[in-house]
């Protein structure tokens, strides 16, 4: 039977970041302009929109959490450099970083999709190596995200720990204290993380609030509040020996021992991915995804800074406070330089921040894994891809990723370098992830690249080099022990190299014996029309024309062809 009138999809008002104004087509729904968009990606929508820029904003600093990120990483960011280090070494790291978060942003802005980074890999790669490009990044990304929220509640669990031994100093925690404490904010999170997307948000909104301006209040305390000149010392440690002392704190150059003090910058600036994995539930996504990439990166970036310096112009004795029996640099650092109720007014802030960070963690880990397995990436995918039906997000993703949390937090009983490896899992983990789409994107698609409405224009070649560059330096510098020759041993080793390659290692293996047989990377997994420059356009009346578009010409994760009617109206 004849269809009664047919329209050309390319009519449709729909603004596409695929090329010459590709569209989705749904004959038997509408679509708000947010879900085209990710309908022409490939992706069915299944979330409510109910974050925005500001929220979106807010989760995102909330996982970055300037202030718990120093605090837990304060071991390495001062304890390998000293102040040097903390000072002119913070910025000269967040040169890389923001080059790294503004060329991340672009990618948001043109494929804004839970999927993220390992969507980008697979559709950016050349065939047929899509692919594998998705399942090292998405590997790399997951272990970078399931391992944020266990390292993120050690660190508050230590913090609370040493408030107990500050005000009680015959206290001395335990291992299995700390363990059992970790494990129990854990739970708490995992509980709040299966509320609905709307609630997610508010909460997330009061938290990074409340992180915001906890940073603003620490900043300021702390250089008003120092009791140094009554300890004999200047209120201010002078500028030469702030800027200018490297603190021997490694066995290698001081120079690269710079570099290594960069994991706390890595680790700290790690968070701002998560409007990535948020984008299906933002309102305008391919604007307000990466513009909340960039603002909180910079805001970090700068209040972080901020924090350093305080920091390095108080502290008393760098030795003494990596050493304190705390077990807390950050509280035996306090302990140095401010009365003990100011201490813990600082302690108890921090803590609360941490928190917050952590809860938000654990939301874009969730997100990430479900982006995931819902392309059939883990063992299992069809338990952890499940959205709940009443709260509307994915609740069994959370608490696969809450069980694995507390396995990691094992390392506990392994020693401060074991637990370590954690951050240090983080860094390195999060970067790969970050960078090797954006590597694809400069050295393969190169001026082929498909931009959405934000963009960095002539300036995204250049950027993506020096993003590629710093972390290329990085990977190796991170997984050096601090010290080398006889005093190299298995308690002093870096365990990084162990952690984070152990699993990848077994992630490429899986690959070559199986997955590469069936894993295709980001699946699309609705009918929908591409309209391509093959003239696959629908002019005139023309009956019961089929047509057929090849999924390789959209990148390399698809291998599926889809057959689509363009007839409307067009009886069965």
């Amino acid at each position: 039977m004849m269809a009664t009138a047919q329209r050309s999809v390319a009519d449709e008002p729909v603004t596409s970041v695929l090329p010459g104004g590709d569209v989705p087509y749904d004959p038997n729904g509408e679509y708000s302009a947010d879900d085209e968009v990710l309908a022409a990606l490939g992706y069915k929508p299944e979330f409510k929109r109910e974050f925005s820029l500001f929220t979106t904003f807010c989760v995102s600093f909330a996982v970055l959490g300037l202030l718990p990120s120093f605090a837990s990483t304060l071991y390495y960011g001062m304890g390998y450099a000293g102040t040097a280090g903390m000072t002119w070494g913070w910025i000269v790291a967040m040169i890389g970083i923001q080059a790294v978060a503004m060329s991340m942003a672009e990618l948001c802005s043109s494929m804004p999709t839970s999927g993220g980074l390992y969507y980008a890999s697979a559709v950016l790669a050349p065939q047929p190596y899509g692919p594998f490009a998705a399942w090292i990044t998405g590997w790399s990304n997951w272990l970078a995200q399931v391992t944020a929220a266990p390292s993120v509640n050690y660190g508050i669990a230590a913090m609370m720990l040493a408030g107990a031994s500050i005000q009680n100093p015959s206290y001395v925690p335990t291992d299995y204290q700390t363990f059992l404490l970790t494990v129990f904010v854990m739970l708490i999170h995992a509980t709040m993380s299966s509320f609905p997307t709307k609630w997610l948000a508010q909460i997330n909104s009061v938290g990074s609030t409340f992180n915001f301006v906890a940073l603003i209040i620490v900043i300021i305390l702390i250089p008003a509040g120092t009791d140094r000149p009554e300890r004999g010392l200047p209120r201010f440690a002078p500028s030469s020996e702030v800027w200018g002392t490297i603190y021997e704190g490694t066995s290698f150059p001081h120079g690269v021992s710079v570099l290594m003090s960069f994991i706390g910058v890595i680790w700290t600036m790690s968070g701002y991915d998560s409007p990535f994995h948020l984008a299906e539930e933002c309102s305008n996504a391919n604007i307000a995804s990466p513009r909340a990439i960039v603002l909180t990166s910079a805001t970090g970036g700068l209040f972080g800074w901020f924090l350093q310096l305080v920091v390095a112009y108080t502290v008393v004795d760098i030795p003494a406070a990596l050493e304190s029996e705390l077990g807390q640099p950050f509280a035996a650092y306090l302990m140095q330089c401010l009365p003990q109720k100011t201490v813990l007014a600082i302690l108890s802030l921090t803590i609360i921040a941490g928190f917050s960070m952590g809860q938000g963690c654990m939301i874009a880990a969730s997100r990430v894994t479900f982006a995931y397995a819902r392309d059939d990436c883990f063992p299992f995918s069809s338990t952890w891809k499940k959205v709940n039906n009443t709260t509307k997000t994915p609740v069994n993703a959370v608490w696969g990723n809450c069980f694995i949390g507390i396995l990691c937090l094992l390392l506990i009983f392994g020693g401060e370098l074991a637990i370590g490896a954690l951050f240090s899992i983080g860094a390195i983990a999060a970067f790969i992830a970050f960078t090797t789409p954006i590597f694809i994107r400069v050295f393969f698609v190169k001026n082929n690249f498909r931009p959405g409405p934000w963009n960095l224009g002539r300036w995204s070649i250049p950027v993506g080099v020096v993003a590629c560059a710093f972390v290329l330096l990085m990977v190796p510098i991170l997984c050096f022990p601090s010290v080398t020759g006889a005093d190299l041993t298995a308690e002093t080793m870096n365990w990084t190299v162990v952690v984070y390659g152990g699993p990848m290692f077994l992630a490429i293996i899986w690959w070559v014996v199986s997955a590469r047989k069936w894993f295709k990377g980001p699946k699309v997994n609705i009918e929908h029309l591409m309209l391509g420059h093959e003239g696959n356009i629908v002019n005139g009346i023309n009956g019961d024309k089929d047509r057929e578009l090849g999924g390789g010409k959209n990148g390399g994760g698809r291998g599926s062809v889809d057959k689509v009617i363009v007839d409307e109206g067009k009886d069965a």
